[in-house]
């Protein structure tokens, strides 16, 4: 009897029905039969297990850069696509992909005056929740994710930065607009759409940047300018690039972490009955809920020489993809894994990657999510789903889970 092909990296995507529905059908059988094995579809040695996961992650010697991947790497090198060998690299790519030494030297002031935003910005957060929650009362029913999962991770970053009121809604459109390219497998409509954000934003960074020079403000904006002219080595283009990314990356996980939590707690109504009771557990809620649904399925590495991942050989410029999903809930880490428990002890997720790459905006994801459960239940306490037998209306966009539409009754 022949043994079953084991799944391509590009089959465990929400692009594949299958796995859109259920993924950990899918990741606890290959974690189970293969937990490291050589993807040709991918190029990459495809990795499910919590050890090997936060191993790689966390190992510094690994490259992220794509651009070091061998030609047979061939979902790290669709990220190449737009690459111009006559530019600095660090003027194409965020930090996301980035190396030392530029990785260090951009990641690090502005993780510096993030982090100090991110530390005194709690009230400003429950200002943009509150007024989200006030446009809400009322309503017999509503869609959670357009009303309230999608614009306040946008609010918050536009305010962070410093966004005029009047180009709100711009600022949400061209946000929207940049998330294609998270999306490896874009239409060349999506890519256009792409694109036209990406002028739109680029031009309005411009703009503020120069501004902030003259005029400072009370934002990020005007934190980074301050930096450069205090020695941070960091290009205007750098600082572009890089605003741009926390949208990017912040916007759309952070709308997902949101929406899929309130769909955890609906649907474990003894997990929700906990938070009510005390909510004081907001921060042991979010960790299970980036534990139990991670808004972000996989990351990748680079071999940056000769060695040995997961017992298999490596040479320099082959990938590897971790699946941060199923490490998530591998039974040799966690209890039970694939109960949702708001009082599990707590163990490490990977939700956020790990190392020098974890997530830059992992900080404000959490803050605003804390923050926008308490509040919402504290508004709406007998909130419950409208459709509590639907399927949940998952998105399709590759390698993240999150959902289209998510109709509530408050």
């Amino acid at each position: 009897m022949t043994e079953r092909a084991l799944p391509s990296l590009f089959e465990l995507t929400p692009l594949n029905e299958t796995y859109r529905l259920d993924p950990h059908a899918m990741l606890d059988d290959l974690r189970d039969r293969c937990p490291a094995h050589r993807d040709p579809m991918s190029g990459s040695l495809v990795l499910s297990r919590y050890a090997d996961v936060r191993a790689v992650v966390n190992n510094r010697e690994l490259w992220r850069d794509p651009l070091h991947a061998e030609e047979g790497a061939h979902l790290q090198r669709r990220f190449l696509a737009e690459y111009d060998p006559s530019r600095p690299r660090s003027s194409q790519t965020s930090i996301l992909m980035l190396d030392d030494p530029d990785h260090a030297r951009v990641r690090q002031p502005l993780a510096q005056a993030l982090y100090a935003r991110v530390a005194k910005f709690k009230p400003e957060v429950e200002r943009i929740i509150d007024e989200s929650l006030d446009r809400l009362d009322g309503e017999a029913r509503f869609d959670l994710m357009d009303r309230f999962c999608v614009p306040i991770p946008i609010d918050v970053i536009a305010s962070i930065l410093g966004v005029d009121h009047d180009l709100l809604g711009e600022f949400r459109q061209w946000s929207e607009g940049v998330i294609q390219g998270l999306n490896p497998f874009r239409t060349p409509e999506q890519t256009a759409e792409m694109e036209k954000a990406g002028v739109a934003l680029n031009a309005y960074f411009t703009e503020a940047i120069v501004s902030r020079r003259t005029h400072p403000g009370d934002d990020l904006i005007t934190d980074m300018v301050r930096l450069q002219t205090e020695g941070a080595e960091l290009s205007d283009d750098e600082l572009r690039i890089n605003l741009t990314a926390l949208l990017v990356g912040g916007n759309l996980t952070t709308t997902d972490l949101i929406g899929n939590a309130v769909r955890l707690l609906l649907a474990n109504p003894a997990e929700l009955a906990k938070l009510k009771a005390d909510p004081g557990i907001i921060n042991a809620v979010v960790e299970e809920v980036l534990r139990y649904e991670p808004p972000v399925d996989i990351t990748g590495r680079i071999a940056s020489g000769d060695m040995e991942i997961a017992g298999c050989p490596m040479h320099a410029g082959q990938a590897m993809t971790v699946s941060l999903r199923a490490a998530n809930r591998d039974p040799e880490t966690y209890d039970d894994p694939h109960a949702f428990n708001v009082s599990r002890k707590h163990k490490p997720h990977v939700a956020f990657g790990g190392g020098a790459h974890i997530c830059i905006g992992a900080p404000l994801a959490r803050l605003e999510a804390q923050v926008a459960l308490v509040k919402l239940f504290e508004r709406f306490p007998d909130l419950k789903l409208a459709e509590p037998d639907a399927t949940p209306a998952w998105r399709t966009l590759p390698f993240f889970r999150g959902m289209e539409t998510l109709p509530v009754i408050p």
